[in-house]
């Protein structure tokens, strides 16, 4: 609409419908010959003060009136110009009485001139200042305004003065608009120009709350628009809804029912009537996006993250909302927001259902090269890892599952809990319990796939050693507890302890259990070959293994070389002399001790 448009719909001649006064109720002033009576004198100095103000700025009548507004030019006298309507409504009382009386008739055209004024006024001042006025200014600025709810406060002229002067001095633009346009709306509607009021109102602060919502990057999609969105588009949109939520709801609507709030602190209704008129289709449009997502999108767990960004972008600010949009006309937009949050937190639970699923369904049966981590492993422990960063919005979406679900799940020693604990455990320490635990049980079944057991054992040991780290490294470590974390550790030595003897324990059992005790020539012989033999080819076997924990490849190293470096030392320097004496057992010896250490400190290699 052009500007000329919006001038000839807000500033429309009022007609006599809305301009005329009932007067039946109001009983003939009392006469006392030609003597003027109180309510005439009273409206006779009302009209004396009032009408060559209000016809000094007759938007009609003078080329400065046209062009200037009265609240830039001179605010005193705008002031000034307010009071002298309220006095001149309470003198339209005096004389209503009388519907012939030619002071009512002045009255009446005074007032239609004056409310002509005060629209224009009321325009120019939305106008002009939408850049002082825009939400995000409002919002900061609410503080200091104050919320009197009548322009009575300013009868006395020392009051207008000081008023005016700590406007000058404290306030900003920003502050003396509200203050500018609260004082003209309060004007208006006791003059009973409520609805002109309100109709500028609602225009102007409409358009801006539109292209407000437009600029966030929300726009209104219908169910067959997302459908056909592919998952790099609507992450896109998504991550536009999730950056504009925040802003529209901490400032946009927030700076636009601050505003509301303020201009007709005098009227409930008005105020109410005007913010959900602006805020209610934008609003709408902003809380209705998750549910439309949510309904037709394709599922996967893969967007979880996304869902759970835009649960906490309503659920973080739902106080802001319940406050924002309290009036019984914007319980929808609370409706719709609490809407979204329920299909959003339909949509997790489903998700991680799925998830569940998906590590089930993992069909990978080639062993991993040097018994390392599992990509399966990598892959739910970087999920689970990121999960627990929203462990608070899980809590409460986990604690809306149905009860049946609750109940389905084992019993809690089986998730690496006490039975014992007094105290429920969190929904969400569950749910990453389990599927830790899934998990591990589809990790058991990828072990059988190495033809050598130790080799199985080995890596669970990396495996649930990659998980435990995991967990001490994450938010996961705040919803497991020690407790869970010391019994996987255990488990891990288990795994560990259980991969040295299956893998070195020949190695070990080769090496007498007393070194240096002596024995004959032959028995020295057979422990330097059986030893040199089963050495070898252990080492063979598990130097290409890996372990990428340094904790555990520590361990293991430690623990299978204080077992086999030492015991093998005393026994080769217990029979070194009798190795040089008898030339034909030095072939038999293919490690001296210090070939073992270095053997044994190289083992495991590839992790370096």
């Amino acid at each position: 609409m052009s500007i000329e448009g919006m001038r000839n719909l807000c500033f429309s001649p009022k007609s006599s419908s809305s301009s005329s006064f009932s007067t039946s109720h109001f009983p003939s002033p009392f006469r006392f010959g030609s003597r003027p009576s109180f309510s005439e004198s009273i409206t006779d100095k009302t009209l004396e003060t009032a009408e060559p103000m209000i016809m000094k700025w007759n938007p009609d009548s003078t080329t400065i009136a046209k062009v200037t507004s009265l609240f830039y030019e001179n605010r005193k006298e705008a002031w000034d110009f307010i009071k002298a309507v309220n006095n001149l409504q309470k003198a339209m009382h005096l004389v209503a009485g009388d519907s012939n009386s030619e002071k009512l008739t002045r009255c009446q055209m005074l007032m239609q001139i004056a409310m002509k004024r005060l629209q224009k006024e009321f325009y120019q001042i939305l106008s002009i200042n939408r850049a002082h006025l825009d939400p995000e200014s409002v919002s900061t600025r609410s503080s200091f305004i104050s919320t009197r709810s009548s322009t009575s406060d300013y009868d006395d002229e020392d009051d207008d003065k000081i008023v005016i002067e700590s406007i000058s001095e404290v306030e900003d633009a920003s502050s003396v608009a509200m203050t500018d346009l609260k004082l003209i709306a309060e004007c208006m509607i006791s003059s009973g120009y409520a609805k002109e009021c309100m109709k500028i109102y609602k225009i102007i602060r409409k358009s801006i709350v539109d292209e407000g919502i437009y600029r966030l990057g929300v726009e209104k999609f219908s169910a067959s628009q997302i459908h056909k969105m592919n998952w790099n588009a609507l992450d896109l949109r998504i991550n536009h809804w999730i950056n504009a939520v925040k802003i529209a709801v901490k400032t946009l609507f927030n700076g636009e029912r601050i505003l509301c709030d303020h201009v007709f602190a005098c009227s409930d209704s008005i105020r109410e009537s005007c913010f959900t008129e602006i805020s209610k289709d934008g609003a709408m449009i902003l809380f209705g996006f998750p549910e439309n997502v949510m309904k037709n999108s394709k599922k996967s767990p893969d967007k979880l993250f996304r869902v759970l960004d835009m649960y906490t972008g309503i659920s973080n600010h739902w106080p802001e909302i319940d406050f924002i949009f309290s009036f019984d006309s914007t319980a929808s937009v609370k409706s719709q927001a609490l809407t979204s949050l329920v299909r959003l937190g339909e949509y997790v639970r489903t998700a991680l259902n799925e998830f569940e699923s998906t590590i089930q369904k993992d069909s990978s049966k080639s062993p991993v090269v040097g018994a390392g981590i599992h990509h399966l492993t990598i892959d739910v422990m970087n999920y689970l890892s990121i999960l627990a960063d929203y462990s608070t919005i899980l809590s409460d979406i986990l604690a809306e599952s149905p009860q049946h679900q609750k109940n389905s799940l084992p019993e809690k020693s089986l998730f690496g809990f006490s039975d014992a604990e007094e105290s429920p455990m969190p929904a969400i320490s569950l749910k990453v319990a389990w599927l830790i635990l899934v998990l591990l049980c589809k990790l058991d079944i990828k072990a059988e796939y190495y033809k050598d057991i130790s080799f199985s054992y080995l890596f669970l040991a990396n495996n649930l050693q990659y998980i435990v780290a995991r967990v001490r490294t994450s938010n996961l470590k705040y919803l497991l507890g020690e407790e869970w974390l010391s019994k996987h550790e255990s488990k891990v030595k288990l795994f560990s302890s259980t991969y040295e003897r299956l893998g070195w324990g020949h190695v070990i059992d080769s090496l007498p259990k007393n070194p240096t005790v002596g024995t004959s020539p032959d028995k020295i012989k057979e422990v330097f070959k059986k030893f040199s033999s089963s050495f070898d080819q252990a080492y063979q076997k598990y130097s290409m293994c890996i372990i990428p924990d340094r904790e555990l490849l520590d361990d293991i190293k430690t623990s299978i070389g204080e077992k086999i470096a030492p015991v093998y030392r005393e026994f080769y320097n217990a029979h070194s002399a009798m190795v040089r004496r008898k030339r034909n057992l030095t072939c038999m010896i293919k490690f001296a001790p210090e070939d073992v250490e270095n053997h044994l400190s190289n083992l495991f290699f590839w992790n370096n």
